[in-house]
């Protein structure tokens, strides 16, 4: 996938475009649909599939006040987008004056000039432009009068949820990792680098963990543990998930600390990715080292049974093309 980062980047229209557009927060089922029917009409006009998204979210512009947290980063968007088999990610950097262009001066000069588009493919609610002018009648009178179709795919639901990134979102707050993962296709999954903590999972309780810092922009899941699929370094392993403050220590930094079973390697500034699986508990203040140790052992042995059980599914997710 050739990934461009600005309009002037592309260094001339595409053959025969398929375009779809939209923030793609999450790359959802939803978005998988979209991708999917772009990719078949550019397979069946030997064209060019093409995405095109923004950075930052526009709402992080035009609506700085709801705070908007993230299901995937930049990084896990391209990643994810390039396993649909796009042909051209285009990037388009969001900004005030960007939000203030005329539809009708973006369906010229974007998709008509720079990109050439022939099949334009939108989900059911999409507009865009100023005032969000650009919706679906908009384009598809445009599509007449310039020489491109226009496809609206309908909304995409799984047991009654609509797959939408506001319904991923308030899922992951709540802990519904069995219901995010219906909407995904895929695990939750939270990432960075391993950093050094307070040193007391080893030493103090009798299990080392590998410690993230959660920044404030960062979509947080529900405070609480998790039973966990840890990648690193290409392999998969088992592990519990603590999401908090450590309220025993009387801790007042938010951080994921995981604890890997069956590991013993030193990942100290190491890229990690975890997994989500299931919500095991709350988060709660215990009344000292040996307590939490006891509480932790007893989380431990509830995760392998979860992971016991789920053995071929959790194999089968571990040998994703989204883990490697």
């Amino acid at each position: 996938m050739h990934i461009y980062t600005n309009i002037s980047d592309i260094p001339g229209s595409f053959p025969r475009a398929a375009v779809t557009i939209g923030n793609f927060d999450g790359v959802h089922l939803g978005h998988q649909i979209l991708f999917s029917e772009v990719v078949s009409r550019a397979y069946r006009n030997k064209g060019t599939s093409v995405a095109v998204t923004f950075e930052p979210h526009p709402l992080k512009i035009v609506r700085p006040d709801i705070g908007l947290k993230l299901i995937s980063t930049a990084e896990q968007k391209k990643e994810l987008i390039a396993l649909a088999n796009i042909d051209a990610l285009i990037i388009l950097p969001f900004t005030r004056e960007f939000a203030n262009t005329p539809a009708e001066v973006f369906v010229d000069q974007v998709l008509c000039q720079a990109i050439g588009v022939q099949d334009l493919v939108v989900g059911y609610d999409y507009a865009f432009g100023k005032n969000r002018h650009g919706d679906i009648p908009f384009l598809q009178e445009q599509g007449k009068s310039k020489g491109f179709t226009v496809s609206v795919v309908e909304p995409y639901y799984v047991e009654g949820m609509l797959a939408s990134s506001s319904k991923i979102r308030e899922l992951v707050g709540l802990g519904k990792m069995k219901y995010v993962k219906k909407l995904l296709g895929r695990y939750y999954q939270i990432r960075g680098e391993v950093r050094m903590g307070k040193q007391r999972g080893g030493p103090l309780l009798g299990f080392p963990t590998a410690n993230l810092a959660i920044a404030e922009e960062d979509l947080c899941p529900r405070l609480g543990v998790y039973v966990t699929q840890v990648i690193y370094d290409g392999k998969c392993y088992g592990g519990v998930l603590n999401i908090g403050y450590n309220p025993t220590f009387a801790g007042n930094q938010l951080c994921a600390e995981t604890h890997i079973f069956d590991f013993n390697q030193d990942i100290y500034g190491k890229p990690i990715k975890i997994n989500l699986l299931r919500f095991l508990r709350e988060e709660k203040r215990f009344s000292g080292p040996a307590e939490l140790a006891t509480q932790i052992a007893i989380d431990v042995a509830a995760a392998r049974n979860i992971l016991s059980e789920a053995k071929k599914e959790i194999l089968l997710s571990c040998e994703e093309k989204y883990n490697r």
